[in-house]
């Protein structure tokens, strides 16, 4: 009997799915560095992923968030993640992510050409289409300080600026009337993404135009 229900298993699509998602969603051994923001309380840190799968990660860094914490972290290579701390013990803590389908598919795809070794170019870290410019603007960085630069692209997220001045990853700056957060450096200077949009955020069009506006 036992034999028969398991051959019924076997040929049951949905659990052969389900096997197929768990493979699928497989922790996999890394080595990235990373930056922790808490949002509650503004902490933020330096912190290294050790294993990551598209729907969590194990931290280890130097401040340890309760169970439940909300947080943001930024991680080499990969990009910026939401979720909240599901457990925590001596080595660091574990975070349970809160990604989209479409984003956990990304993650997914991405972790699979970590473990074949295979190069992650930019594009395959941003969550947006990018629409390449050739405007100018500027930023003004959180000590005041303005900085003039190109606008290599954008997208509804985010916008990927050339500039000689990097600050860190981290870092708020206001770029034209819009409020962003530096989430990477490339070659030719920074990755910006936006924050404060909300669900119904602006048009790239309309992006544009506030990124062109002087204050």
């Amino acid at each position: 009997m036992r034999a028969q229900n398991l051959a019924l298993e076997s040929e049951d699509p949905l659990l052969e799915k389900a096997r197929a998602e768990r493979r699928r969603f497989r922790r996999v051994r890394v080595d990235l560095s990373g930056r922790l923001f808490v949002p509650t309380d503004s902490r933020e840190a330096g912190c290294k992923i050790i294993d990551m799968s598209p729907g969590g990660a194990s931290v280890e860094c130097e401040i340890m968030p309760a169970s439940g914490t909300q947080i943001i972290l930024y991680i080499e290579r990969l990009g910026r993640f939401e979720g909240a701390v599901s457990r925590a013990n001596e080595q660091g803590f574990g975070v349970r992510f809160s990604s989209t389908p479409h984003k956990r598919e990304r993650t997914a795809e991405q972790l699979m050409l970590l473990a074949n070794n295979s190069p992650l170019d930019e594009t395959n870290l941003r969550r947006d289409e990018r629409t390449p410019s050739k405007a100018q603007t500027r930023f003004t960085r959180s000590d005041g300080s303005i900085v003039e630069c190109d606008v290599v692209d954008l997208s509804t997220s985010g916008i990927s600026l050339k500039t000689r001045v990097k600050p860190a990853v981290g870092e708020f700056v206001l770029i034209g009337h819009m409020a962003g957060r530096v989430v990477r450096h490339h070659s030719e200077g920074v990755g910006i993404e936006f924050v404060g949009l909300g669900p119904d955020r602006p048009t790239a069009d309309v992006i544009h135009a506030r990124i062109l506006l002087r204050s």
